[in-house]
């Protein structure tokens, strides 16, 4: 088996031969996280064939292999979470089912959502609030369409012993007064505020961790949450090298400065942007554009927009694709961003669970887009913006179970999917398939239509069923995340964990195990099909 999930997102490989020998291309939290630090792999390429084999290109830097010898499977990735940290131990309401959604235009829609789903007797444990409740995108502020938003933290808390989690992207608006808290710690670049924004070099483990708790600190007086949700931390930029910034058009906000890669004959710069050789970003561009689901959005929007997005997908093959410049510098100005990108994400984490710890009173969660290795150590994470099809559906539970192994048990991806909208069929069995991830939320985005599970009756019976069934378990699944916190290990597992001389076990990968008392065949298709190893269930939850 290879594994290189989503890079965009991501950065884990994972290799497996016959003898279930496991090679990393990691390099060492602690000791770990300085040694990737210092000694960058630079561009990298791994490709797989027959024997088995792999191929390691990489164009300099030094290069740490790690090999686990088990023998068992389970024991094997025990030993690389030995090596990189044991899985943080999340709360026990955290693994309740959650509820989320990009669109929600008021505090009045959320009130609306929550009530309809616990009208239903669909157990609910946690409400999301995406970007909609800032300030126009802004981290740290309030919208004016959210007034009351703390007296309602306040009433979820008491009436409805829920739960509250806020998402925060790492850049802040230039105009914003935590900016201004900040100056001598960003990277420029352009996100959802509608102005510059800035990235704080979470590198800096001292001033820039400080900072970010005390703003913390200060949005939960106003708003008590009890979790905190951070994206777009690869980080993630949208017009680096562009002409316009995406809100160009506005008249409400002027501001149409681009942002441009500093451009140079010297190598010393070039290198960064605009190595001499065919990258991810040319392959990625290509998919996009063959995408008819893509091509048909674009008729959506208005013409400038096109012009910006057709910009992005035919002129723009650098290695700052979709990110900031690489030659930005972090670590109090001391390494490029070229260095330490891959690890962005986690050093968030890091600083975002430092800020959690201080801001919330009880016990609390992470949940980050982005990982590395150790980020387990840190936070949960969902798998990124799926699809309402069928096919990320059976991708969700593979997704799963890489990141067990990856050392982050905490996950689960956008049942019913994110993008595009789902039908009733398909979210019914996301439901049910989702009440088996340990991280289960539902989520989707703004331009789709709304998911929770009240908007058909015959999703709403699969969910309150399945979850009901999910919370007649929670004290054997908060043992096993009890158990891996201690030593390392799987939540969910393959079934080949349990059953590696079974060569029929190696080619399920849409079923999987809790732990090693408990298999899971969910429905993926739009046809049930006859699953092999269904007489593993003891006969009362057959």
């Amino acid at each position: 088996m290879h594994s290189l999930i989503n890079t965009i997102h991501n950065v884990i490989e994972l290799f497996r031969n016959t003898s279930l020998v496991v090679h990393f291309k990691i390099i060492k939290i602690s000791k770990f996280e300085k040694r990737n630090l210092q000694k960058p792999l630079k561009i990298q390429e791994v490709t797989t064939g027959p024997g088995p084999h792999l191929v390691y290109r990489t164009i300099g830097g030094l290069l740490d292999m790690y090999f686990f010898p088990g023998p068992k499977p389970e024991e094997v990735i025990q030993q690389y979470h030995a090596l990189i940290g044991k899985p943080f131990m999340p709360p026990f309401w955290a693994l309740g089912f959650q509820l989320s959604r990009y669109g929600y235009k008021s505090l009045d829609e959320v009130k609306e959502v929550v009530k309809n789903v616990t009208e239903k007797g669909i157990p609910l444990e946690t409400i999301y609030a995406d970007i909609d409740y800032m300030n126009r995108y802004m981290d740290f502020t309030l919208g004016d369409k959210w007034t009351g938003f703390g007296d309602y933290a306040n009433e979820l808390h008491k009436n409805y012993s829920m739960k509250l989690i806020l998402i925060f992207d790492p850049a802040v608006d230039a105009t914003s007064d935590a900016f201004k808290n900040a100056l001598d710690k960003i990277m420029l670049g352009v996100v959802w505020p509608d102005h510059h924004a800035a990235f704080p070099d979470f590198f800096d483990t001292n001033v820039t961790k400080e900072w970010w708790k005390d703003e913390f600190v200060k949005i939960h007086n106003s708003v008590s949450f009890d979790g905190i949700w951070i994206d777009m931390n690869e980080p993630a930029a949208f017009g680096t090298d562009t002409d316009y910034p995406w809100y160009f058009d506005n008249p409400d906000h002027p501001n149409i400065t681009s942002l441009k890669c500093k451009q140079s004959d010297k190598h010393d710069i070039d290198k960064y942007e605009n190595p001499p050789y065919l990258t991810h970003a040319v392959f990625l561009r290509e998919t996009e554009v063959c995408d008819t689901t893509f091509f048909f959005a674009l008729t959506q929007l208005s013409s400038t927009e096109v012009q910006v997005w057709l910009s992005l997908l035919f002129f723009q093959h650098k290695l700052n694709q979709k990110t900031l410049c690489l030659y930005g510098k972090t670590h109090q100005g001391t390494e490029f961003l070229y260095n330490s990108k891959n690890m962005y994400g986690l050093y968030e984490t890091i600083a975002t669970d430092y800020a959690a710890r201080n801001a919330i009173p009880q016990r609390s969660v992470v949940i980050s887009r982005s990982t590395f290795p150790s980020a387990g150590r840190y936070g949960g994470h969902w798998l990124g913006d799926n699809s309402a099809t069928w096919d990320d559906l059976r991708t969700s539970i593979i997704g799963v179970q890489e990141f067990n192994m990856f050392g982050i048990p905490y996950v689960g991806s956008d049942i019913c999917g994110f993008l595009t909208d789902t039908e009733e069929e398909l979210c019914l069995r996301w439901q049910q398939a989702g009440a088996f991830h340990p991280f289960s939320r539902n989520h989707n985005d703004a331009a789709a239509m709304p998911q929770d599970p009240a908007q058909w009756e015959s999703v709403a019976i699969a969910t309150r069923t399945a979850n009901l069934f999910r919370y007649s378990f929670l004290s054997y699944l908060y043992s096993l995340h009890f158990n891996v916190a201690l030593n390392g290990g799987t939540v969910v597992r393959p079934l080949f964990f349990e059953f590696p001389g079974d060569a029929e076990a190696h080619n399920r990968g849409e079923e999987f195990l809790w732990g090693d008392s408990m298999l899971i065949a969910p429905v993926y298709t739009k046809v049930t099909l006859n699953e092999f190893c269904s007489e593993y269930f003891f006969a009362s939850f057959s």
